[in-house]
């Protein structure tokens, strides 16, 4: 097995960006199940694609193995795009996944249902050496739904809804593989990734 060190420590992207490239003999570890420290790095890009090369690079200079990082968030139409780039920090820094639910649920109180439209995208950065750099993005259309459901997944999973009228917390892994914006993406890099070898 090949090791990709992934720049991230959630254990949810872990375990997708897993499930997915294990078939192709890459095993994607953290910085610190090896042993090494990833600095923070500020994702200082104005779009997913962006951020997701200034982490990957990042992580590549620091450890000179194959690096993966993702770059993902939610766009609400009746928010103008928000919270965007900044999904992560909606809530402020430290926020919580219910504080992050809570203020976007907020910002959506007077909208109707059928006005609350949104997209999860996800854009991957895979450094595989100093000449090879591989993106993918996929991304899921979805509703959001006036209150969380489900207890499965993580971030805004709870109220996305999708085609099946569950949201992302109500589904399986395997379903949510299939139809989520990271799987997608995953996918793409997968089928990238094999036509190197």
């Amino acid at each position: 097995m090949r090791k990709f060190i992934i720049a991230s420590n959630n254990k949810g992207k872990l375990d997708e960006f897993g499930r997915i490239l294990d078939p192709l003999g890459i095993k994607v570890v953290t910085a610190k199940s090896e042993g090494l420290v990833l600095d923070d790095v500020e994702e200082t890009g104005t779009t997913f694609s962006e951020n997701a090369f200034i982490k990957a690079s990042a992580a590549f200079k620091k450890t000179g193995l194959p690096s993966i990082a993702d770059d993902s968030g939610l766009s609400v139409d009746a928010l103008g795009g928000e919270p965007g780039v900044y999904s992560a920090r909606y809530a402020g820094e430290n926020a919580s996944d219910e504080d992050k639910i809570n203020k976007l649920l907020k910002n959506l109180e007077d909208v109707p249902f059928e006005k609350r439209t949104a997209r999860f995208i996800c854009s991957i950065c895979c450094i595989v050496d100093e000449e090879t750099v591989i993106t993918a993005e996929g991304s899921c259309e979805g509703i959001i739904s006036e209150k969380p459901c489900g207890s499965g997944g993580f971030g805004y999973d709870p109220v996305f809804l999708v085609e099946n009228g569950r949201t992302f917390a109500q589904i399986s892994s395997e379903e949510k593989d299939k139809l989520s914006h990271r799987g997608k993406a995953l996918r793409e890099l997968s089928e990238k990734l094999s036509s190197l070898k």
